[in-house]
């Protein structure tokens, strides 16, 4: 077999420097100096060109031996985060979400932020263009929270969220939903259902009322649901979900 051969009518001929930096193996300039190194070959013949086209399905990869295997093009991770960590891929002083997900591969970065204190759904994908659409304003992209709050949530409550709310920016809140779980001991459960990702948004709407957050949780962004047996700290890959 030819290195980098045609092939038959459909393949999908890829360059080895993006190849290789989809399957972990670094980030393009690092590839790169393994390919220009010697160290790559296809098909069990050297390649130095970064820019030489393979056949992922059908051409054999190996890096001083090691055969070399991309997986799925974009992976997903739900995470249901624990408090005391920061949504971030890398920080020099805190804990980041990443340090959960230790076999995560390269190029992976969480999608939207929680503060450090709040808890609950958290996607970590390598699809940029999933995170547009899911964090995009005019998507109008639902998340829904779970909180307890400190006070009485009362109907007229509901009614004003369903409005808006002044929290201080420009503008008032788009109009979010708001369901009282109950009430007991001036302590408040709600859901909160909001459509956008303002700055502490959800504690902030609910400090306009009176009622601060004491304890957040976020079990729903879109279609996604965070499943009632996956426990805090740990996370599930989502291999088949309908992103449509």
């Amino acid at each position: 077999m030819i290195p980098g051969g045609e092939g038959f009518m459909g393949s999908r001929m890829i360059r080895l420097d993006k190849f290789l930096a989809d399957a972990g193996e670094g980030t393009r300039s690092q590839v790169r100096k393994l390919i220009q190194g010697g160290s790559v070959r296809v098909n069990e013949c050297l390649v130095r060109k970064a820019d030489h086209k393979l056949d992922p399905d059908s051409d054999i990869v190996t890096i001083e031996g090691k055969i070399i295997r991309t997986g799925p093009e974009f992976r997903y991770f739900l995470l249901n985060k624990p408090a005391g960590y920061i949504t971030a891929t890398e920080d020099g002083r805190e804990r980041t979400v990443m340090e959960l997900v230790p076999s995560h591969p390269r190029g992976m970065f969480p999608v939207g932020r929680l503060d450090k204190d709040t808890e609950g759904l958290l996607l970590i994908t390598n699809d940029g263009a999933l995170a547009h659409r899911l964090l995009s304003p005019g998507k109008h992209v639902e998340k829904t929270y779970y909180a307890k709050v400190n006070g009485i949530v009362l109907p007229e409550d509901i009614e004003k969220v369903s409005e808006g709310i002044d929290i201080g920016d420009d503008k008032k809140t788009l109009p979010g939903r708001l369901e009282i779980l109950s009430v007991c001991g001036g302590l408040s459960e709600i859901h909160l259902t909001i459509t956008e990702g303002r700055f502490h948004q959800v504690k902030r709407m609910m400090e306009a009322l009176g009622k601060p957050v004491i304890y957040l949780k976020r079990i729903r962004m879109g279609d996604l649901t965070l499943p009632e047996d996956l426990k805090t700290g740990e996370y599930t890959e989502i291999s088949d979900h309908n992103w449509d």
